[in-house]
């Protein structure tokens, strides 16, 4: 855990105004939104699961780098004071069953429904795009405009307890001469997922067609480009999907929680 005592002297009002729109009702993807604040993927689950989530990601953490839990019944974090994990993310889904019931951009009531509810915030590969469009690196979905892509692998995370389930991944087309450029400067954040997972060839992690993600928007490959595949925090989503999680809550995926601290707290 970063040490929080510096936040007391940065300037957080882009990512206090970001999430002070999304409280009053606006729903928008979060990627190039605040640049240089981290983002962070959400789950939450009733405290009679949190120990089982608590250990999926201990048992994987390259998918699910965990940056904060809240006390049970809190809907609050100590990564943006004031904040209010209920209605400051642009869109959320719930899950009954196992099953997606209702995306809203509030909440509100479906956190009413259980008293002890224990949030998980996770790191987010959202964090290292600003320091590679700052090397020159092109983030292809803040280009266009578009929701990143994210695929369902092949690959099983480790299970613990009730939880299973494959890892997600999200993928951006990198010129084959930036592909190391990505990796290092990605790797240089460990706490939102790090370096990539795999380099091309989709094929070989259970990917059949780049132009059907089963999260996000498809993006385009132009010629000369690799397609990196990044550990992705909508991991625990498919994990509720697979286990069959009676009840969570959760970020939308490519809407994202936008706390208070800077990228840079999270560079090794």
């Amino acid at each position: 855990m970063i040490s929080l005592e510096y936040l007391r002297h940065v300037d957080a009002g882009p990512a206090r105004a970001a999430r002070e729109r999304y409280r009053a009702g606006a729903v928008e993807l979060t990627s190039g939104v605040a640049p240089g604040f981290t983002q962070a993927n959400m789950i939450v689950l009733p405290r009679d699961w949190a120990f089982d989530f608590l250990l999926y990601a201990q048992r994987n953490p390259k998918a699910c780098p965990v940056l904060d839990v809240s006390d049970p019944g809190s809907h609050e974090t100590v990564l943006a004071p004031g904040a209010d994990l209920r209605t400051d993310i642009p869109l959320y889904r719930v899950w009954r069953g196992g099953k997606l019931a209702e995306e809203t951009p509030d909440a509100t009531a479906a956190w009413a429904e259980h008293a002890d509810l224990v949030s998980f915030l996770i790191g987010c590969s959202f964090t290292f795009e600003t320091p590679m469009i700052e090397a020159g690196i092109e983030i292809r979905h803040i280009t266009d405009g578009s929701n990143a892509p994210m695929y369902l692998t092949d690959q099983p995370c480790r299970p613990a307890g009730r939880l299973r389930g494959n890892m997600v991944v999200s993928m951006r087309p990198i010129p084959a001469s930036r592909v190391a450029d990505a990796a290092t400067i990605s790797g240089r954040f460990p706490a939102v997922h790090g370096a990539p997972v795999h380099i091309g060839a989709p094929e070989l992690i259970g990917i059949d067609d780049l132009s059907k993600p089963d999260f996000g928007d498809p993006v385009r490959i132009e010629p000369g480009e690799v397609p990196v595949f990044w550990a992705c925090g909508v991991t625990p989503q498919a994990a509720v999907m697979a286990s069959g999680v009676p009840f969570a809550i959760t970020h939308a995926p490519g809407h994202m929680f936008i706390t208070d601290i800077p990228d840079s707290a999270y560079h090794a």
